[in-house]
C-alpha cells in the first residue's frame, strides 16, 4: 500500500539498470483504457521541457497537470507523464496520436516555429504501415516526439 498517493494505492516497484522506476500499479481511478498509467522523464531544465511541451500540448492532446519547480505533469487520455530534474532519461521516443493529418502539420508548424529541432517533416511513412502520417521534433533533451495519425477507420 502506497497511502501518500491516494488512500487504495497498491504498487510495485523496480529500478532498471539505468536507475528508471518502473511499476506496476492498481488503485480505485486506474485507467483501463491505456496501457501506461504514468512516466516520469528526467531532464535538464524542467522549465525548458515545460515550455516545449506546452507548445505542443494543444495538437497532442495533452493538458497541463501538477505544475511545481520539480515536477511538472502533463495528462492525456490514456495517461500521464511528468518531467522531473536530474541527467537527462536518454533516447525516450514519445508518439501521440491524432485523428487527422491537419493535427500532424499543425503539431510540426508550431513546434518548428518556436525553434524546436525539426526530426522528419510530416508526411506518409509506409515503411511503418500503409496510411501512417507523422512528424517528428527534438524536445530540448534531444527526445522524439511525434505526432501521428495511423489513418484507420
Amino acid at each position: 500500500m502506497r497511502p501518500r498517493y491516494s488512500p487504495d494505492y497498491y504498487g510495485g516497484f523496480l529500478l532498471d539498470p539505468d536507475g528508471n522506476s518502473v511499476e506496476a500499479v492498481h488503485y480505485g481511478r486506474v485507467r483501463t483504457d491505456g496501457n501506461v498509467d504514468h512516466l516520469w522523464i528526467r531532464v535538464a531544465d524542467v522549465t525548458a521541457a515545460k515550455r516545449f511541451y506546452e507548445t505542443i500540448a494543444p495538437h497532442a492532446g495533452l493538458r497541463l497537470g501538477a505544475d511545481t519547480p520539480d515536477r511538472v505533469q502533463f495528462r492525456g487520455a490514456s495517461g500521464s507523464f511528468s518531467l522531473i530534474p536530474g541527467q537527462p532519461t536518454e533516447h525516450v521516443h514519445l508518439a501521440f496520436p491524432a485523428r487527422d493529418d491537419a493535427t500532424v502539420d499543425a503539431f510540426h508548424r508550431a513546434a518548428t516555429e518556436a525553434c524546436y529541432a525539426d526530426n522528419g517533416p510530416p508526411g506518409e511513412r509506409p515503411e511503418y504501415h500503409p496510411g501512417y502520417y507523422g512528424a517528428f521534433v527534438l524536445d530540448p533533451d534531444g527526445n522524439n516526439v511525434e505526432v501521428v495519425n495511423h489513418n484507420r477507420p
